[in-house]
């Protein structure tokens, strides 16, 4: 017994000169893949841009309780419900444990670790148990995925109905009913979560798996199946909402259907492809490189499903897209499955190459961290500390001891991991995605409050909230040139659902714009009362006007 207590009491040492074993699996992948998915989802407002947007809209739906019609500060916002739904379901079981905003936005977390999880089991279906690990880690390791994936914000939902649409679809000829609750559940997720733009290349699929299928018959009653759950599970919400509110029904469909009518893009298309190498990075040239080295094998399901899913986003995104970060999502995860072979089939000279530039970047990367740390908390180095102070004007630096406890565990776990990873196909890319994600822990932990300081709206709107009486919060207050952005943070942050200038007839104004043409008054009868902008920002400004 005191032997066996004694062999208990070493495992973890024993651990700890070991290392991870390669492929990681089980407990040990997901430990790696949650570092991804919480570090940079606390301890932050809602930010500049999409993020403010999605929360203050769940934020309506929770403090409002319409859950059928989303509102975005208190404006009809034309958008399917079903991540302000699971924002809200957060927002209600967190909130009294951490502020509102990072309650609702654990909703991102959730559907990215989903997506991560379909990844892995498409992955394995279509390259078998030892190539599964590499969809996830390739996928949390391309460059575009990770602001958005800790971002509040409804096209995670379509990612994680790609990667389970995919997975389920690659089972047709083993598991055919799998197959037709998996793909009903992903068209039903991305229509309810991202729209029908995103839902069409999940469509397209239906005959693309039933030819690949090897029995056709049982292929096609598979797929029916599918498409009978899907529309049983979208379609209460829509009929609903035409049933109770025709005219926001009709709305929300014209939204939808507006870059349906737009024509196909050429010039679309190129943006779109060019974004991808940096955006897609490391998984679009190591795709192309399974695509050369298994360029007779096309045909084959494992990388016939993945590529036609390709084409069809792509071909969508030229469509009905405009050239931005956000839709390039919906391409990352046929890349990241597409590239699962070519990174586990690197010749021993270019694996080696990979992982020396992963090493190298990082462990770099991790020690500027420590620098800028050092600079905002410390003041040293002194003329880096004074251009910290010059590009956030009136950012005071704090020694926080829990977020340094983070910066240090995770700069001792990267330097654990460069020392006791074993040689194997996994240790490039192993290295890569989680010298990511360290990289990623460590900059959340020490330098967030710098950017947080500079990307949020919070300072702008309690500033407006004390130059306004305070009986006249209750009162009107127009607004022109505001973005949703900036409305959604206003609502948020100090309660204020600013009308539209002329809707109603108001005696306080606020106007936001980067000209002193924007920032003009409408006419003689306004007096400015107040003038500002966030921290660091030159062009965008904002001016508070009583009649």
């Amino acid at each position: 017994m005191g032997c066996l207590f004694i062999l208990r009491m070493t495992e973890p040492f024993a651990f700890l000169r070991r290392g991870i074993r390669l492929p990681p699996g089980g407990w040990v992948l997901a430990a790696m893949l949650a570092f991804y998915v919480l570090a940079g989802l606390f301890g932050r407002d809602p930010w500049k841009g999409e993020d403010a947007i999605h929360i203050n809209t769940a934020w309506q739906m929770l403090q409002g309780g319409d859950w059928l019609r989303p509102m975005l500060a208190g404006r009809p916002f034309h958008e399917p419900p079903l991540f302000y739904w699971s924002g809200a379901v957060t927002g209600f079981l967190f909130g009294g444990l951490i502020p509102a905003h990072e309650a609702i936005r654990l909703a991102s977390g959730i559907w990215i670790t989903l997506t991560l999880i379909g990844l892995y089991y498409a992955g394995r279906e279509l390259y078998g148990n030892d190539s599964a690990a590499a969809s996830p880690l390739l996928l949390a390791g391309c460059v575009g995925l990770l602001l958005h994936a800790h971002d509040a914000q409804p096209m995670l939902i379509a990612l994680a109905a790609y990667t389970c649409g995919l997975g389920g679809l690659a089972t047709i000829g083993r598991k055919p009913r799998l197959t037709g609750i998996f793909y009903g559940l992903s068209l039903a997720a991305c229509l309810l979560g991202a729209g029908i733009a995103p839902t069409l290349p999940l469509l397209a699929m239906a005959p693309v798996a039933w030819w690949l299928a090897p029995d056709r018959r049982k292929g096609l009653q598979t797929l029916l199946i599918g498409l009978g759950i899907g529309a049983l599970l979208a379609l209460p919400w829509p009929l609903l909402l035409y049933i109770q509110y025709p005219a926001r029904f009709h709305a929300w469909l014209a939204t939808e259907l507006a870059p349906l009518l737009t024509p196909f893009s050429l010039f679309g298309l190129g943006r779109f492809s060019a974004m991808l190498p940096w955006f897609a990075f490391p998984a679009l040239p190591l795709a192309l490189w399974t695509l050369w080295s298994k360029r007779r094998q096309l045909r084959a399901p494992s990388l016939a499903l993945p590529l036609a899913m390709l084409l069809a986003t792509l071909l969508l995104l030229a469509w009905a897209f405009r050239p931005r970060e956000l839709p390039a999502l919906l391409l990352l995860p046929s890349i990241a499955l597409l590239a699962t072979p070519g990174v586990l089939a690197l010749r021993r000279g270019a694996a080696s190459a990979f992982d020396w530039f992963a090493m190298m970047f990082f462990s770099l990367f991790v020690t500027l961290l420590w620098v800028a740390w050092s600079a905002m908390a410390l003041g040293v180095p002194e003329r880096l500390a004074k251009r910290v102070t010059v590009l956030r004007p009136g950012f005071v630096g704090q020694v926080d001891l829990i977020d340094v406890s983070i910066g240090v565990a995770a700069t001792l776990w990267w330097i654990w991991l460069i020392a006791t990873a074993p040689r194997s196909p996994y240790r490039s890319l192993t290295h890569w995605t989680m010298g990511f994600t360290t990289a990623w822990l460590a900059a959340t932990a020490l330098i967030l409050p710098w950017f947080d300081y500079g990307k949020s709206y919070r300072p702008v709107a309690e500033a407006v909230a004390r130059a306004l009486p305070s009986d006249e919060l209750q009162h009107c207050l127009a607004e022109r040139g505001l973005t949703e952005t900036q409305r959604a943070s206003f609502d948020y942050f100090v309660n204020i659902e600013p009308v539209e200038y002329g809707s109603k007839r108001c005696d306080w104004l606020i106007v936001g714009g980067n000209s002193m043409a924007d920032l003009r008054a409408p006419d003689g009868g306004w007096q400015k009362v107040w003038e500002g902008n966030r921290p660091g920002e030159r062009k965008e400004k904002f001016r508070l006007y009583r009649r």
